[in-house]
């Protein structure tokens, strides 16, 4: 019987275990969502800011060549 209890005991910190990893799992992938979200975000911004800095760059005048 006490191989019994032993076994019942391992299940139990098991089965704590288990839910412990799965919380930690769902906030990894609510950080990873998170970051993934902000990533998209820059990269849009990025994006934006390229194409002002192109138009910018396209009204400069020619340069001659005189200096």
């Amino acid at each position: 019987m006490a191989r019994l209890s032993e076994i019942t005991e391992r299940v139990e910190r098991l089965l704590l275990r288990h839910e412990e990893l799965k919380r930690a799992n769902a906030l990894l992938e609510q950080q990873l969502a998170q970051a993934t979200a902000e990533r998209d975000g820059l990269r849009s911004k990025l994006s934006a800011t390229r194409s002002r800095i192109d138009a910018l760059l396209a009204r400069l005048p020619a340069d001659s060549g005189a200096d």
